[in-house]
């Protein structure tokens, strides 16, 4: 008997009522699979990849998942989604049709194909909802073990909240950390470094953390023995397996198809790393995936007869059916009337989803055909446009493009008709409202937005002391950390020397190892920590040594933190703070300044990028006062550069999205960020010598950039435009100078045509030599003003070459 047939009072009328409602719940879940790879099929949905042959052991996870508990998991787990009450038939429908209306398909309002599951974390103002008293999906990814760091992240919040409940000051998010982050991963992809960076991470952290390894033999087309050492991930992760007096994992091993191993597999798995925070593997052997990998191809073009024969034998389903019929739960007979009752009722829901997906968009056809009708009466065009009309009015199954397509096109046709302005109208009015459906909360809607918080300046008095930049930044978080108890950071080189560069000096010793922590030398999973427990209400801060570092990371962060707000349409966030430095260090390695990759990969995230110490400062402590995910880049230069110290440590605050003008000038306007601003003052002192006069903006954000138009504002006074940077050509240079010309239409206010100074193609030799030979330098930006004030006046600015 299983462990829930045992259970105290539970008789076994109970137990069979449980049971039954198990083997419904995966019935109904492999009728939407099947049904759903028709629908794709016959055209209605794109692409689908669903879970069957996974259907009993989600079964085992469900019961042993609590309210309060998190899901990191993968494209399969439909079956676990609906145990827990989150997916009902026609939301399961509603998210393989795409439907763009949160409502219908609340995973993510159509943004994601099926088989991407979230839960709300968030209420309708984007304030956290209380999350102890539900139970959450975390918001998932296609990429391959892509969940694993978050689900890290997830976890550790648990150990967090259960050595500091004060960090949960609004008591949404814990019970005394009792809760367990359970992950779900395909055997294929535990092939990932991710799967075995998170691994290792979570076995040296100890976190509650339950890891389920659904193992069908194959990724995609190819077999095990391609992919896993020994054919097995359990067998080679052995040596994780705790033993007394050492960390590690609790290793264990169940037959997919064996419904009562199961269920006791997952309760000894859950209390395990419930009570004691001891991460635990699952390794779920001899699944099935009855209809091969997804809606693109047959698994019988690589999969042998005797292997599809001893699938459809050791289908979980018809395991658990024969099992129920032995220990006399249901007869034979009775399962088969279950069964074509739940075929109905998924029929059903199908119908119900797609009416609810299909009747909005006609509508709006017929609402666009009485304008066209009225436009097209008055028309030259007229015979052209009806035909348009009725081929429109013929499509059985519209989508809002051949609706909005229609309208554009026949309003090239009415070019100073009288129709025009009506179809004009109409276009303008359905994008302006359908538009947001498929665009809307690529960052907060909140009243936390970052942008919305207001400025605060940095206070100063005759006692202010000018200190090694350094200082600033160290004091200014000893202030955060001991106003704002759910905050902790976390990096290499973090803890016990205070980072490479002593900016948390003395801290971990004041706050404990909890709070400023040392971590090993992986950043997807540092990324990963930050995530899962920002999503959980803690405010972490997660340090990546080096700007060249980040790379390791990038795909976290572009894929999964950078989308967290968008891809659940506004119903999850994750506001963690990267932290970083970079610029102008010597060297290939260390002094990299990639911004135009990372500014074009992580839409959905701030970047700024502060001159000094006191604007990174700022920068912090705006961050903490909104629900949004950044990455600050520290000036590695300028640690010991001497700034003044601030007596309102904790409270100013830099403006995000705001340029600041650093010089005032009238000739040319300069635009720049980080350490390069530096060498621009020095140039603009060496041209002032020459009679010309520069401004110079530094550009403080990059995502966003200037929101308040003030770069435009200079280029109607100087009429010429430099961009400077360090990043390669056509980097980050051509991003500010598209935001400028473009964006804000600064072409109209130019004299001379608009330039940019980078770094050369290259990678930044080392030494001084190879800094100067590979970044702009002060000569560089002297000689690119001049030669444009050259061109505009060479009698007063003869040519230097």
């Amino acid at each position: 008997m299983t462990q829930a047939a045992t259970k105290e009072a539970l008789t076994f009328e109970d137990f069979k009522k449980e049971v039954l409602n198990d083997y419904k719940t995966a019935r109904i879940s492999r009728e939407c699979s099947l049904l759903g790879r028709k629908e794709v099929l016959t055209g209605k949905a794109k692409f689908g990849i669903f879970g069957d042959g996974k259907e009993v052991p989600q079964l085992a996870m469900a019961k042993a998942f609590k309210n309060g508990d998190f899901r990191s998991g993968y494209y399969r787990d439909q079956t676990f989604m609906m145990a827990i009450g989150a997916l009902n038939i026609q939301q399961f429908f509603a998210g393989l049709y795409g439907h763009a209306d949160v409502v219908h398909d609340p995973m993510s309002g159509g943004r994601q194909m099926g088989g991407h599951f979230a839960t709300h974390s968030l209420d309708e103002n984007g304030e956290w909802k209380n999350l102890t008293q539900q139970k959450n999906s975390s918001a998932d990814i296609s990429p391959t073990a892509g969940q694993m760091p978050r689900l890290l992240g997830l976890a550790q919040a648990s150990k967090i909240y259960r050595e500091f409940p004060n960090a949960d000051k609004e008591q949404k998010f814990s019970v005394e950390g009792n809760e367990v982050a359970w992950g779900t991963i395909g055997n294929a992809s535990t092939s990932e470094g991710l799967f075995f960076e998170t691994i290792n991470a979570a076995g040296v952290l100890q976190v509650p953390m339950v890891m389920s390894v659904w193992d069908d033999m194959y990724g995609i087309s190819v077999h095990a023995r391609h992919q896993t050492t020994k054919e097995s991930i359990s067998e080679i992760l052995k040596g994780f397996q705790k033993e007394e007096n050492t960390n590690g994992y609790e290793v264990l091993t169940v037959s997919g198809w064996d419904y009562p191993a199961l269920v006791d597999t997952y309760a000894k798995a859950a209390q395990i790393a419930r009570t004691n925070h001891i991460p635990v593997l699952i390794h779920v052997k001899e699944l099935t995936q009855p209809q091969g990998h997804s809606t693109s191809g047959s698994h019988e073009r690589y999969k042998s007869t005797d292997r599809l024969q001893w699938e459809s034998d050791f289908d979980c389903i018809v395991k658990m059916r024969s099992w129920m019929i032995d220990n006399n739960i249901a007869t034979n007979e009775e399962l088969d009337t279950l069964d074509a009752e739940l075929k109905k009722e998924v029929l059903a829901g199908k119908r119900t989803a797609w009416e609810a997906y299909l009747n909005p968009i006609k509508e709006e056809r017929t609402a666009l055909v009485q304008v066209l009708n009225a436009v097209a009466a008055s028309s030259a065009n007229k015979v052209f446009i009806e035909k348009m009309i009725a081929d429109l009015n013929s499509i059985k199954e519209p989508i809002r493009k051949e609706l909005l397509a229609t309208a554009r096109k026949i309003l090239r046709m009415v070019i100073g008709e009288a129709g025009q302005h009506t179809l004009a109208a109409w276009i303008k009015n359905y994008t302006d409202e359908i538009q947001p459906k498929f665009s809307s909360h690529l960052m907060s809607h909140s009243a936390k937005k970052a942008e919305n918080i207001e400025e605060v300046t940095p206070v100063y008095d005759d006692h202010s002391e000018l200190v090694d930049a350094r200082l600033i930044i160290r004091n200014n978080f000893d202030k955060i950390f001991e106003n704002h108890p759910e905050t902790l950071i976390f990096g290499e080189d973090s803890g016990n020397i205070g980072d490479v560069n002593q900016g948390l000096e003395g801290l971990q010793e004041k706050y404990g190892e909890t709070r400023v922590s040392d971590a090993g030398i992986r950043e997807a999973t540092i990324l990963g920590q930050g995530i899962g427990m920002a999503m959980r209400g803690l405010r972490p801060i997660a340090e990546i040594q080096y700007l060249d570092y980040l790379l390791y990371a990038l795909q976290i962060m572009s894929d999964d933190l950078a989308t967290v707000q968008y891809r659940t349409a506004g119903k999850q966030k994750a506001p963690l703070i990267v932290r970083t430095r970079g610029h102008r260090l010597e060297g290939i390695w260390h002094s990299g300044s990639p911004m135009g990759m990372i500014i074009n990969a992580i839409r959905g995230m701030h970047v700024l990028v502060p001159r000094n110490m006191t604007k990174a400062a700022g920068f912090y402590n705006t961050l903490l006062q909104s629900d949004e995910p950044a990455l600050v880049i520290e000036c590695l230069n300028g640690y010991r550069l001497k700034e003044k110290m601030p007596t309102n440590l904790g409270a100013f605050r830099t403006p995000i999205g705001v340029v600041e003008t650093i010089k005032e000038g009238k000739d040319l306007t300069i635009v720049s960020y980080g350490s390069t601003l530096r060498i621009v003052e020095q140039a603009a002192k060496e041209l002032l010598e020459m009679g010309i006069d520069v401004e110079i903006i530094d550009a403080q954000s990059l995502l966003p950039f200037d929101r308040n138009h003030d770069c435009v504002k200079s280029l109607q006074k100087t009429n010429r435009l430099l961009v400077v940077d360090e990043d390669v050509p056509g980097g980050a240079s051509a991003y500010i100078l598209q935001q400028i010309v473009d964006e804000q239409e600064g072409y109209k206010f130019l004299d001379s045509k608009p330039e940019t100074l980078s770094a050369k193609a290259h990678r930044p030799a080392y030494g001084t030599d190879g800094d100067y030979f590979s970044k702009p330098s002060a000569e560089d930006v002297f000689e690119k003003v001049y030669a444009i004030m050259n061109e505009a006046n060479p009698e007063q600015y003869p040519s230097l070459y």
